[in-house]
């Protein structure tokens, strides 16, 4: 598939912002901590208000200890093919400042990048990596002991490509790259003007 045949960019920019997407279909292969850990790595180095860095990753590996009870929280639906996936991960961040405790309006914001920058370094080492909502989030914030300070933000599977014939049939539907609104729609000078 050509994500060219998805995707179309009205300005010029790099091709790894055209050719990174979500796909579903993973082969269940192991991942090297090698692997795994430069997409921590790129995450690391994402940018943040104060350089606060609130982000904080909790993974879980397949055929690991810890893996069910990641797995547990994601809806049936997700769980249905992120079985598949090498990595299950958890991204939370922290709320308050590190400099004097107060409240950090960006935390979620600064997080988000992380995200991008974990999800931008897995589409370069050609692996899969889907954000998710689609989860206990209570269930998550309590079973993983998450402080009052910190907010569970999303969860990911991360995995090597597979084939979209093993996903369930309403996925193999979907398994292709999204388009996008155009600039018009998300871009206004001045004031807010949008539909």
């Amino acid at each position: 598939m050509s994500i060219s045949d998805h995707r179309n960019n009205e300005y010029s920019v790099d091709d790894i912002f055209i050719n990174r997407w979500s796909p579903r279909a993973m082969s269940g292969e192991k991942l090297p901590d090698e692997e795994l850990f430069s997409l921590f790595e790129a995450a690391r180095w994402a940018p943040s208000s104060y350089n606060n860095q609130p982000w904080r990753l909790i993974y879980a590996k397949r055929d690991t200890e810890h893996w069910e009870k990641l797995f547990n929280f994601l809806v049936e639906g997700n769980q249905s093919w992120v079985k598949d996936a090498a990595v299950i991960l958890v991204l939370i961040s922290k709320t308050t400042s590190d400099h004097n405790g107060s409240f950090m309006r960006t935390h979620s914001l600064d997080a988000g990048s992380a995200w991008e920058n974990l999800a931008l370094q897995g589409s370069i080492n050609g692996l899969v990596v889907h954000g998710m909502q689609g989860f206990d989030y209570e269930k998550a914030t309590s079973e993983l002991n998450v402080p009052d300070e910190y907010k569970v933000e999303m969860m990911i599977a991360i995995g090597k490509p597979g084939s979209p014939e093993i996903l369930p049939a309403k996925f193999q539907e979907i398994e292709k790259p999204s388009g996008r609104k155009s600039i018009k729609e998300i871009v206004n000078e001045g004031e807010f003007n949008f539909g």
